[in-house]
C-alpha cells in the first residue's frame, strides 16, 4: 500500500513538473498541452530518468522533436550546432539522439567508442538523404581544385568529402572565410542561394556550385505566407531558416538558424511573431516566452516526430538493430576532419 501511494505522488510530482513547463505550449490542431496529457508522459519521463543515471546516458534532443521529450527527458536541447559540440564534449558512456540519422551519425563520429542510439531508427532527412557519397565524388571530380562545404545535414560519406562542414548558424562566416571567388555548397538548394546572395551583400562575392535537394518543410512557404501573416498582424514580427527559398527570406525580419531564431526572439522587442520554421522550435519558444505570441502557419517534419518517449525508453532498455549507430571507420575518420574544420572555423 506505502509503495502504491508513493508511486502515485512521484507520478503526481512529475506531471504537476512536466505541465509547469508545458502548460503554454501548442499541439499542430491549436489546442495546449494539459496536466492529463502530462499525467500521461510522467510514468515514461521518470523511468527513461532514472535509466539514463544508472546506465550513465545522455539525451541530446533536437528542437524539433517533441515537447515531451525536449523538456521531459533532454539533457541538452538545441540545433545541430549546439548539439554536436555537447556530443563532443559529454562524458557520458552512453549517448541517446533524439533527432535524425545524420545528427546520431555525427554524434557518433565524435565519439566512435562510445554506444550512440537514436531512438527513432533511421529516420531520415530529405536534404541528408539527397545526395550520396557517389554523387559527391562525382561532383568534386567534375570541378577539381574548388573548395566544398557541406551542411551538416548531409551524409557521413558526403562530409568524409567536404574541406568543412557548416552549420545554418555558421554557413555564411565559414563561407566568407574560404579563400577563391568559386565554392561547391551541399546538398541544400535553397540555402546555396541564400549564401551565395549573403556573400555578395558582404562585399565578398563567391560563385556557389550547389547540387542536393531542399527540406521538405521549409521549402513549402511562399511570399504569400509572409504577406498574409502581415495582414493579419500588423505589429508581426516574421522570422524564417534559410532553407526557406529566397524570395521568402527577402521579405522576413529575420531569418537565421534555430538557435538565432530564439536569439532574436530574446532580445526583440516585438510581442507578436510570425514562424517560418518547423513546429518544435515554435513550441520551445511558447515554453520559454510565454508572454509572446507565435504565429506559425504550417511546417512538420514527420521524421523527426518518430522520436517518442516510448522508443527512448526501448532504446535504453533494450536497443533494437536500427536504433544503434554505426558509421563505417573509414567515412567517420574522413568526416570527422571536415566536421572538426568547421569547429575550428567557427571560432
Amino acid at each position: 500500500m506505502l509503495q502504491t501511494l508513493d508511486k502515485e505522488a512521484r507520478l503526481t510530482e512529475e506531471a504537476h513538473r512536466l505541465y509547469g513547463l508545458l502548460k503554454s505550449v501548442s499541439k499542430e490542431k491549436g489546442a495546449k498541452w494539459t496536466y492529463e496529457d502530462c499525467l500521461a508522459a510522467a510514468p515514461y519521463t521518470l523511468a527513461i530518468n532514472q535509466f539514463k543515471k544508472e546506465q550513465n546516458a545522455v539525451v541530446l534532443a533536437h528542437s524539433y522533436t517533441t515537447p515531451d521529450l525536449v523538456y521531459g527527458v533532454a539533457d541538452y536541447r538545441g540545433d545541430s550546432y549546439e548539439l554536436a559540440l555537447k556530443a563532443r564534449e559529454t562524458t557520458a558512456d552512453i549517448i541517446i539522439f533524439a533527432g535524425v540519422w545524420f545528427m546520431a551519425e555525427t554524434a557518433k563520429i565524435l565519439n566512435p567508442t562510445k554506444k550512440v542510439l537514436i531512438p527513432a531508427g533511421r529516420a531520415g532527412c530529405t536534404l541528408a538523404d539527397a545526395m550520396s557519397g557517389t554523387e559527391m565524388k562525382k561532383l568534386r571530380d567534375q570541378y577539381p581544385g574548388i573548395p566544398a562545404l557541406c551542411y551538416i545535414n548531409s551524409l557521413a560519406e558526403v562530409k568524409a568529402q567536404c574541406d568543412s562542414c557548416v552549420t545554418s548558424g555558421n554557413v555564411f562566416d565559414i563561407a566568407q572565410k574560404i579563400p577563391g571567388n568559386e565554392l561547391i555548397f551541399v546538398p541544400d538548394l535553397l540555402m546555396a542561394k541564400n549564401l551565395e546572395a549573403e556573400l555578395q551583400r558582404r562585399g565578398t562575392p563567391k560563385k556557389i556550385i550547389s547540387a542536393g535537394g531542399t527540406c521538405c518543410v521549409h521549402d513549402k512557404y511562399r511570399p504569400a505566407d509572409v504577406q498574409k501573416l502581415r495582414a493579419d498582424y500588423p505589429e508581426i514580427q516574421i522570422i524564417a531558416h534559410p532553407e526557406c527559398p529566397i524570395e521568402v527570406c527577402r521579405l522576413c525580419d529575420y531569418v537565421g538558424s534555430t538557435k538565432g531564431m530564439q536569439a532574436y526572439v530574446a532580445k526583440s522587442r516585438a510581442t507578436c511573431f510570425g514562424m517560418l520554421t518547423e513546429f518544435g522550435l515554435v513550441n520551445r519558444l511558447e515554453a520559454e516566452y510565454p508572454d509572446k505570441k507565435f504565429i506559425w502557419p504550417f511546417g512538420v517534419c514527420s521524421y523527426m516526430k518518430r522520436n517518442t518517449l516510448v522508443n527512448t525508453l526501448e532504446a535504453l532498455i533494450d536497443p533494437q538493430p536500427e536504433q544503434v549507430v554505426e558509421v563505417e571507420p573509414a567515412w567517420a575518420a574522413a568526416a570527422k576532419k571536415s566536421i572538426d574544420k568547421m569547429f575550428e572555423l567557427a571560432q
